[in-house]
């Protein structure tokens, strides 16, 4: 496993506690109500060169139709923690077995407009292990290197209107797939722990 990728991280058992590391840039536009606890988990699958695994919601959701994401959701009252919602949402939505699952630690929260509190879970998975998608939710899986994300030169910003107000939003591009929004942020959280930003 990457050696600063893993020094990067909040240790399993030290999670990270809100606010989101984001949280000053949105509180003019969430405003100073709570936000639900969610979980993802960022699938770090080994190999030669390590890639993280994406998946792309269906066209047909009501929320972030098409849009690039990692596994998860919001952590539910019978769930643990958040290492237990990110595996459950990851064996619901892309039958991704928890034994096939390593947890590794967390990175900082982050905050989305949608009014979520997102822990991230990074996790080793073997690479070539079996998936099954979710048809409702989920339309692809796919993987990216990440030396891609370590490559500054991939990273983009762009203006977006937010309730009347311009927005600026990380961006990466990637294989015809734009990975951006809380998927976008949490990767440049993780860039940044490494040092790389």
């Amino acid at each position: 496993m990457n050696a600063p990728l893993l020094q990067a991280l909040h240790p399993l058992d030290a999670p990270p506690a809100p606010p989101g590391w984001n949280h000053a840039e949105l509180a003019d536009l969430i405003g100073a109500a709570s936000c639900t606890p969610a979980a993802v988990l960022v699938p770090v699958l080994g190999g030669a060169e390590p890639a993280l695994l994406f998946t792309r919601r269906t066209e047909q959701l009501r929320h972030h139709a098409g849009q690039v994401a990692f596994p998860g959701g919001r952590i539910e009252a019978a769930d643990a923690d958040a290492v237990a919602a990110a595996l459950r949402e990851s064996e619901e939505e892309i039958g991704l077995a928890r034994s096939a699952v390593r947890p590794l630690g967390y990175l900082d929260c982050f905050e989305t407009i949608s009014g979520f509190c997102v822990t991230p879970v990074v996790a080793a998975v073997a690479a070539g292990t079996p998936l099954r998608l979710q048809p409702g939710e989920v339309a692809e899986v796919f993987e990216v290197p990440l030396g891609f994300f370590l490559d500054r030169a991939n990273l983009h910003t762009r203006q977006i209107d937010f309730r009347g107000r311009p927005r600026e939003v990380f961006e990466f591009r990637h294989g015809g797939h734009t990975i951006w929004g809380a998927t976008a942020g949490i990767l440049v959280n993780l860039l940044r722990r490494m040092g790389q930003l």
